[in-house]
């Protein structure tokens, strides 16, 4: 095990600060423009134009790797990563701050890509597993320790966006030190939507309404933070809790996915979110220990439905398309964590604070409302179901290229990338067995577990 992490300890640790600095950008951003009274759909549309860069960023940072090489991209990205949050100190103007937000994105997803490609390509299948949860670890730890840095400055003034640009000027130490031999450059695989709706509706529903609650979180619950009375500090710290839970919560979650029936377990989960916010939604007040309390329980049924949907879905697609299904879930994930924090922040702005929780409430009870176990027919069962529950990244801090990292997939049996033709007897369930009306509601009385 050690000597897994010894040999990649370089990427593991360009990981690391590259976290801390979105970890802390995503805090003090919240709280510094929640100082200065600037509307809360102001905060959450710079999380949402983030959140886009990362999205529309993974086709143009794949371009820049095939160009000039994996190294040469790392540094460029990592510059102008760097570039953008330094720019924030010498420009108020927030509509260049959407810009550079969305700069960012691509200039973070770019780095992701150079990392995660490393560690696939140099990664031997018995390993795959041990590999991917290390990066996970790492990542998660890069994220709670960012927002923890935060304590370190008692006012929010420009310090925290230089220890923010520091974390990512260190992050390019490793990679450019590193003995490793370079990457093999990895196609990016097609996304066949048509062919995903008809197989995973319900997991495509889970992955939606995950991407709007993650990404309303890392950009208002900062805000939610400093309106009902906590400090800076309290405030990190709050998040923190949160983000921590729900990485140690996923491998006993694991444990249990593995062994029970997932629709079930994730209305489940849904359900014991929905009943947990309610109480936040204004009516009481509660002291600090509660409050973290509550951030606890909710890191750990929050960060676990996006593996909790990851899992269902591979259930119900063939191995050898699981590289493509990633590639989908990342993009559906994506849209809703660029719609979430607008929601929330209109939301916010025009009726209350308790709104934060009130949105989780309403998305939890999307998913009570329509994954259950018993629309599950069973016709699309995959031949390895129930696959292995595998701990997944907590939002889009990862580019489509970790998903040849999961264990559950055989890179190199792998036909994403074929075009899907029609079905013919004894073949694949197609993209030609789509619902009529091609919707996702249409297909929910399909998948399988």
């Amino acid at each position: 095990m050690f000597k897994s992490v010894a040999s990649f300890f370089s990427l593991y640790l360009a990981i690391l600060l590259l976290q801390s600095g979105a970890g802390l950008f995503n805090t003090y951003i919240g709280l510094r423009l929640t100082a200065g009274s600037v509307s809360e759909v102001w905060v959450g549309a710079l999380i949402a134009a983030y959140y886009a860069g990362l999205v529309c960023g993974a086709r143009i940072g794949h371009k820049v790797i095939i160009r000039v090489g994996h190294i040469r991209a790392y540094g460029a990205a990592a510059a102008v990563a760097t570039a953008t949050v330094l720019a924030l100190a010498l420009v108020d103007n927030l509509w260049v701050w959407l810009a550079f937000r969305f700069v960012a994105g691509i200039g973070m997803v770019t780095q992701f890509m150079v990392i995660e490609s490393w560690l696939n390509e140099q990664t031997e299948n018995h390993l795959r597993g041990r590999i991917f949860a290390f990066y996970m670890v790492f990542s998660g730890a890069g994220t709670v320790s960012g927002q923890l840095s935060l304590t370190l400055f008692p006012h929010l003034d420009y310090q925290p966006l230089v220890f923010v640009a520091i974390c990512m000027s260190l992050c390019l130490v490793p990679i450019a030190l590193t003995g490793r031999v370079h990457p093999a450059i990895q196609k990016p695989a097609p996304i066949y939507i048509k062919y995903y709706l008809a197989r995973v509706p319900m997991s495509l529903l889970v992955f939606f309404v995950a991407g709007n609650i993650n990404g309303a979180f890392y950009g208002l619950a900062p805000v939610y933070g400093a309106q009902v009375g906590m400090t800076n500090s309290e405030t990190a710290v709050y998040l923190a809790v949160a983000v921590a839970a729900g990485l140690a919560s996923q491998w006993p979650m694991g444990w249990l996915a593995d062994r029970v029936n997932r629709a079930g377990l994730i209305r489940i989960n849904a359900l014991m979110l929905l009943l947990l916010t309610l109480p936040l939604w204004g009516w009481w007040h509660f002291p600090f220990w509660a409050l973290l309390l509550f951030s606890a329980a909710y890191g750990i049924l929050q960060f676990t439905l996006y593996p909790l949907g990851a899992a269902f879905a591979n259930d119900n697609v063939d191995p050898e398309r699981r590289v493509g299904l990633s590639a989908m879930l990342l993009m559906v994930y994506g849209v809703g964590a660029c719609l979430g924090p607008l929601f929330v922040g209109l939301l916010m702005r025009h009726i209350d604070t308790g709104m934060f929780y009130a949105f989780v409430s309403c998305c939890a009870l999307v998913l009570v409302a329509f994954v259950r176990p018993r629309k599950v027919t069973g016709a699309h069962l995959s031949q390895d179901a129930p696959t292995n529950f595998v701990p997944m990244p907590d939002s889009l801090q990862a580019s489509p290229v970790v998903a040849e990292l999961d264990p559950r997939v055989d890179v190199q049996s792998d036909i994403s990338r074929d075009p899907i033709l029609e079905q013919t007897d004894g073949e694949t369930p197609q993209a030609s067995e789509v619902p009529a009306d091609g919707s996702i509601a249409a297909g929910l009385e399909t998948q399988s577990r």
